[in-house]
């Protein structure tokens, strides 16, 4: 018989913890390891791993410190000066592994802009502040706590269950999650599923929503080379690399990428169609709506992240030509953030750009390319993150998501590893314009709540006899 007790003086859903299904033994149990977590995050937010230069080994050796207090051995890789990962490992059944990833660095912050320091872990009006607070230092205590809840009370597993933080994720990951694929898959063996960020859980006007990432739109970042005769300033020739690589770059602004509806983004349309408002008649039935130039207008107007999910897209970001204001460059390059769609070859994706470019004096050159993958919708991991998301949040529309932008998760999902974005926070609309913004921030409140719903997700998953 479950138990539902409300352990904190919250207000509405907040209050909403069914304490019967945690891997806590106690109410009491469960009060410490929030009130733990609330410290631990002021602490981890104090610790300043903007990337660049990252100095993720300071974060590393706070962690460690931590699982030496709780008797999990851990091993660490540092490789390169300052940057630094960890990882510690529950022995279980022989079930696949659990993998909890998150990364330490966070993208720096500008002091001049926010209501605190960037890096004081400040608890203020029931707010945690501070640069990782979204992005991902909460979601990492919310795994440590539930990591250590399984030792601390000597949880049964049918799996082994991996915790691990990782450098770099901001810059790519090579010293990160990146690296540690390439040069240490003994940290990861045996992983059968991974959690890490991606996900989100939004609150606006009342309305619950928690989508679990299954996949990403695949960046490949490309560059543009244009070559010409060299010169002066003073003296304009008809054509040069500038105005080469220019008249280039107009054809690929104008160009229009096809509408496709792909099967994940056609299932978090759907997903968030009740929620739509004026959209939940075209979410329903996106590929048909796509169809109609005016909505895909109307939609990039209204929300560009929902148009950047029905096509292609290749953004202009970083130009380069002459290093001096006279002279005429032998050679001008573009650099180009294309996004493609799950399923996109890239080979294919490349030559479809070079057709619309025509022009045989521009080369195209691959900066990064990942291999698109997408992550189940129908295995243990998934169903309960929706099962315990549904309990938890009863209210809340719980649907399969797609972002834009990529995450550590790409390094697991090329290995066939299904990896998910989950996190057990609902977050006000006003708080989340703080992700890689100013005065990035989470309630206490949320924290509390999202430490006991990540045990239960943990549990759920590392013991298969779990019942809900």
């Amino acid at each position: 018989m479950q138990s539902t007790s409300c352990l904190l003086a919250l207000t509405g859903i907040l209050c909403a913890v069914p304490v019967g299904t945690s891997v806590a033994q106690t109410p009491s149990d469960l009060q410490r390891l929030q009130d733990e977590s609330v410290q631990r995050a002021r602490e981890y937010l104090r610790i300043n791993t903007a990337n660049p230069p990252g100095n993720e080994a300071e974060a590393m050796r706070w962690f460690a410190r931590i699982l030496a207090q709780e008797g999990i051995p851990f091993d660490t890789a540092s490789p390169a000066p300052g940057r630094g990962n960890i990882w510690a490992r529950l022995k279980g059944g022989n079930e696949p592994a659990l993998l909890l990833l998150h990364h330490m660095d966070v993208v720096p912050a500008d002091p001049r802009y926010w209501d605190v320091d960037p890096f004081s872990g400040e608890l203020r009006n029931g707010d945690l502040y501070g640069r990782g607070a979204l992005d991902t230092k909460l979601l990492g205590i919310a795994h440590l706590q539930a990591f250590i809840a399984l030792h601390r009370f000597k949880v049964p597993l049918d799996r082994d269950v991996i915790f691990m933080a990782t450098a770099d994720e901001e810059a790519g990951g090579a010293f990160g999650a990146g690296w540690i694929v390439k040069n240490r898959p003994d940290a990861f063996r045996g992983t059968g599923f991974v959690l890490n960020e991606g996900g989100s859980g939004s609150l606006d006007a009342g309305r619950q929503q928690v989508g679990i990432e299954v996949t990403q739109k695949v960046p490949l970042w490309l560059k543009l080379v244009a070559t010409g005769n060299p010169g002066h300033g003073s003296q304009p020739q008809v054509a040069t690399a500038v105005t080469r690589l220019v008249r280039a770059l107009e054809r690929l602004r104008t160009y229009e990428f096809a509408p496709r509806i792909v099967p994940a983004v056609d299932a978090y349309f759907k997903g968030i169609a009740p929620n739509a408002g004026p959209w939940q008649m075209a979410f329903q039935d996106m590929a048909a709506a796509v169809r109609n130039p005016a909505t895909l207008l109307r939609l990039q107007a209204e929300s560009p992240a929902a148009a950047a999910l029905t096509r292609n897209t290749c953004s202009i970001t970083m130009l380069e030509g002459s290093n001096k204001i006279n002279v005429v460059p032998t050679e001008a390059t573009a650099q180009i953030d294309c996004r493609t769609l799950p399923d996109q070859d890239h080979d294919a994706f490349i030559a479809e750009l070079a057709a619309a470019i025509n022009d045989p004096g521009i080369r195209i050159e691959k900066i990064l390319g990942f291999a698109p993958a997408v992550s189940p919708q129908d295995n243990l991991a998934y169903r309960a993150m929706v099962d315990v998301t549904r309990r938890h949040f009863p209210q809340a529309s719980v649907i399969p998501l797609v972002q834009t932008g990529f995450t550590d998760s790409h390094f697991f999902r090329a290995l066939g590893i299904p990896s998910y974005g989950y996190a057990p926070f609902l977050i006000p609309v006003e708080q989340a314009a703080g992700l890689h913004g100013n005065n990035e921030r989470m309630s206490e409140a949320n924290l509390r709540r999202g430490t006991a719903i990540m045990l239960d997700v943990v549990r759920r998953i590392a013991q298969r006899t779990a019942t809900p």
